[in-house]
């Protein structure tokens, strides 16, 4: 089906009532937090525009999609955890390295689990569904990535005096900061243990309903879907302990003393400079 001919398909109307439905309750959020000064209705507003814009521009390009060999989606791949790193490098403005760090650590998580799981047979050797799923655990992984990064700033900003003074003392940096490295790692990890923990119980996912709407043997989607649930667990702890471990000789110079995280140039060329530093 042409682009033109999905555009004016009826259940896409439909569609458009129901995303008016879901920005009503975004915009509720928004000027929830406005009317108590957060600061956050520029960000919470412009990544809801922007998710809605390119979720829209991949659904009409998907079938387009989906005709590429299938060698080009390791290309594709890669592009996708190359963004997911421009993005996800924001959450740890200031932290050196943040860029080339999420680089090597989102690569590193997603691909294990992707290259393991293709080998195992979960995820079929097709563009149909190698894309889709290899998206959603660079996604996921991502959030762990941001996640490892600011809570990472945060524990070093909030604690520089004490590190400094463990350090004056002759402590190892690995040592000086392992404490708060692992403290990043915990708490960039809570979000899919809690998902794991309630799975089934409180935590119904998508694709486990959509595969029994669509006539897949119930047991069979539950496995499915606990499969999904331990790559996105396993590509999110890949992801944050490669990241914590990178930005752990990252925080220190060659002289073993503790960088001072310093926020990146707000314009665009600051931000491409700044990356092409880290």
């Amino acid at each position: 089906m042409a682009i033109p001919d999905r555009l004016s398909d009826p259940v896409v109307v439909e569609g458009l009532f129901q995303v008016a439905a879901a920005t009503a309750l975004a915009a509720v959020v928004i000027g929830i937090s406005s009317l108590r000064d957060l600061g956050l209705e520029r960000e919470l507003g412009g990544s809801f525009a922007r998710g809605f814009v390119q979720v829209i521009a991949m659904g009409a390009l998907i079938g387009v999609l989906f005709t590429i060999p299938l060698a080009y989606s390791g290309l594709l791949l890669a592009a996708m955890v190359c963004y997911a790193a421009w993005e996800s490098r924001k959450r740890g403005d200031g932290v050196p390295h943040a860029f080339r760090i999420s680089v090597l650590a989102l690569g590193l998580g997603s691909a294990v689990v992707i290259v393991t799981m293709v080998a195992a047979g979960a995820i079929e050797r097709t563009v149909r569904n190698l894309v889709p799923v290899g998206g959603m655990i660079i996604a996921n992984a991502m959030k762990t990535n941001s996640l490892t990064l600011d809570r990472f700033q945060g524990e070093i900003e909030s604690n520089r005096e004490e590190i400094e003074a463990v350090l004056a003392l002759g402590v190892p940096p690995e040592r000086a900061i392992s404490e708060f490295v692992t403290e990043s790692v915990r708490a960039s990890l809570i979000p899919v243990v809690d998902a794991m923990r309630t799975l089934g119980l409180v935590y119904i996912p998508g694709m486990m309903a959509g595969m029994i709407l669509g006539g897949a043997n119930p047991i069979y989607a539950a496995e499915y879907q606990f499969v999904i649930m331990g790559m996105i667990f396993a590509a999110g702890g890949l992801t944050s302990m490669t990241a914590s471990l990178l930005l752990g000789r990252a925080a220190f110079t060659d002289a073993a003393q503790l960088r001072r995280f310093e926020a990146t140039d707000p314009t665009l060329l600051g931000t491409v400079r700044a990356a092409l530093d880290r």
